[in-house]
């Protein structure tokens, strides 16, 4: 199936309201409607198009209903230029841009939009990583230059795992903010993202000694006074690392506060796993069709964030 490859075929793939309106309904129901409330197949539009009514119990159903679109008053056409200006863009849009290039009312409502898509951007049931897995630390946010080691106060930490393709190159990754680098955070970070019986590589941090009971081939390499530095024992966590600090400074300025840390790193895992992709009508598709099978993200939810 073909995407839209440019801006002026997205144009006229998606010309007005109706057309993104059918282009939902064909993401959530392939082959045709089928009522979330009692699970049967058939029905018919209703009101302005983007309800159905179901033949079976006459409930009405908006196209939008169970997606991170629902409740929205921004039309649909303004959220599929948003999803194809984020994902044609290699480094993303701030949401200033997002507001100027599609013209909205508001920097609140660019703002919600990006992280409605970002909430979309991971799927919860995404295969785990596997073969050769990095699992490091970084820390995100200002300068402690009177922390030392793992030791910090105001910045935030994050897991890294990425997968090691032999004999040079980087697979898939997954990033994760965690509150401390305790067993447990790490651990749980590892079972989560990491597939069972693959090699996890780690420095010699402590937290990571119980791996193998765990399920995995713990590779530890215990760096001390002498040895070669870790970016070059661990490039591959080490690279990702510092592409992320690279793209939160260069696309965001660095104003990413640390509750809302996870939408973004949600979004430089979607780009990063991504980045051979030559087709960005593929990257568009991807995206809006996550966004259809994702529930809806609530504005406390998003705007609350994790504490």
């Amino acid at each position: 199936m073909d995407y839209p490859g440019t801006w002026p075929a997205f144009q006229k793939w998606f010309p007005d309201e109706a057309a993104c309106v059918r282009f939902l309904e064909q993401l959530r129901w392939p082959d045709g409607f089928v009522c979330p409330a009692c699970g049967q197949a058939g029905g018919w539009r209703v009101a302005d198009g983007r309800w159905w009514m179901c033949a079976a119990c006459a409930r009405k159903t908006s196209v939008t209903a169970g997606t991170i679109f629902e409740g929205t008053r921004t039309p649909l056409s303004s959220w599929f230029a948003a999803a194809w200006f984020v994902t044609s863009q290699k480094q993303g849009l701030s949401a200033l841009g997002l507001q100027r290039t599609l013209g909205l009312g508001s920097y609140q409502t660019a703002w919600m939009m990006l992280h409605r898509f970002r909430v979309a951007m991971v799927r919860p049931d995404r295969e785990r990583l596997v073969g050769l897995v990095e699992v490091d630390e970084t820390y995100v946010g200002g300068h402690e230059d009177w922390a030392k080691g793992r030791q910090t106060v105001t910045k935030a930490r994050v897991a890294v795992a990425v997968e090691i393709i032999e004999p040079r190159g980087f697979g898939r990754i997954r990033l994760q903010r965690i509150p401390d680098v305790s067993k447990k955070s790490l651990i749980g970070f590892v079972t989560a993202s990491v597939e069972l019986g693959a090699t996890v590589r780690t420095d010699g941090w402590r937290s990571y000694l119980t791996l193998p009971d765990h399920g995995y081939t713990h590779d530890r390499i215990v760096m001390t006074d002498g040895d070669e530095a870790a970016h070059v024992s661990m490039p591959g966590a080490h690279r990702v690392a510092s592409l992320l600090k690279r793209w939160l400074l260069g696309s965001h300025q660095g104003a990413v506060e640390a509750r809302h840390l996870d939408a973004y790193l949600n979004e430089f895992t979607f780009r990063f796993n991504r980045r051979k992709s030559r087709a960005r009508g593929l990257l568009f598709y991807r995206l809006l069709d996550q966004a259809a099978h994702t529930p809806p993200a609530t504005y406390k939810t998003i705007v609350g964030g994790k504490p």
